[in-house]
């Protein structure tokens, strides 16, 4: 896979790409160059509707011309643990903040959401969240009030009156339940416009199938969503062989297995006198011939 900067003729081709609709992962499959090289691209020069090749050019040769300034403390890949690479972590956080901004998230957000996706505890505080990202803490409170809103993070108390940022598993199921009942606005609103456009006019349809669409999408994602919530739960342990597995609480364990206290005493066994009698087969063969 070829490495470096991306020539002028590739994000020619990048260009095209984007014209034609085609996914990010698509466009590097054909360059040989990673998603994450593409999506970045993209992100920093216009997005999907606004990349211009030739503009894009110029603006990267702009930025590889401009004198080098010192590290912004915080910014420089941070000491990781269980031996991770802290260069490859950095450049994952990057190319997953180029997703949340893929998305719809601002910048700022974007990057305060990948910070504490990729720390083990998913727990900052705003002292963190500036040293590490480089901006002041006004940014900081600015992107998690707007994270806030969308139900994508949560403050807890932290030490003294410090608050800390936190993002749990629950949080996915939350948003997803509040993304659709954001449609029930829009569906209430559809069906009194249909009333009083009224039924049956090719305006009042539009508006009407239009809410049970949403309605019907609504309520299938809150069921999927209800049923899904305990993935989001699940554990994975190592195995042996440096794999990993799902962990399953209700898994039985040794205390559920039946002890020798359990197991049937010659007591129970039938006695004679509960052996059927003569007569009680008689009366059951005519039932079992009908047919």
């Amino acid at each position: 896979m070829p490495g470096g900067r991306l020539t002028q003729s590739e994000r020619q081709q990048i260009a095209l790409g984007l014209a034609d609709s085609l996914p990010y992962a698509e466009i590097a499959r054909r360059l040989q160059r990673p998603t994450s090289t593409i999506t970045r691209e993209v992100m920093r020069n216009g997005g999907p509707t606004g990349y211009r090749a030739d503009l894009a050019h110029r603006a990267t040769q702009q930025r590889t011309r401009r004198p080098r300034q010192a590290a912004a403390p915080g910014s420089q890949a941070l000491a990781q643990p269980y031996g991770r690479d802290a260069e490859a972590v950095r450049e994952y956080q990057e190319m997953l903040t180029t997703v949340f901004m893929t998305s719809g998230l601002p910048k700022m957000m974007a990057r305060v959401l990948g910070c504490l996706y990729t720390t083990d505890t998913g727990r900052l505080t705003a002292s963190e969240l500036a040293q590490r990202l480089a901006v002041s803490p006004a940014s900081i409170s600015k992107a998690i009030t707007f994270l806030e809103g969308l139900d994508l993070v949560r403050r807890e108390p932290g030490e003294g009156r410090r608050e800390a940022y936190v993002v749990d598993d629950d949080l996915w199921y939350q948003s997803m339940i509040r993304s659709a009942r954001a449609n029930d606005q829009f569906i209430e609103a559809a069906r009194q416009g249909a009333g009083i456009l009224g039924p049956g006019t090719p305006a009042a349809t539009r508006l009407e199938n239009a809410a049970r669409f949403l309605d019907f999408v609504s309520e299938a994602l809150i069921r999927a969503a209800e049923q899904g919530r305990e993935v989001l739960h699940t554990r994975t342990t190592t195995t042996p062989n440096d794999t990993t597995e799902p962990h399953l609480d209700d898994r039985p364990s040794p205390d559920d297995a039946p002890s020798p206290d359990d197991a049937p005493s010659p007591d129970d066994a039938p006695s004679p006198d509960d052996a059927p009698s003569p007569d009680d087969g008689q009366a059951a063969a005519p039932a079992a011939r009908v047919r």
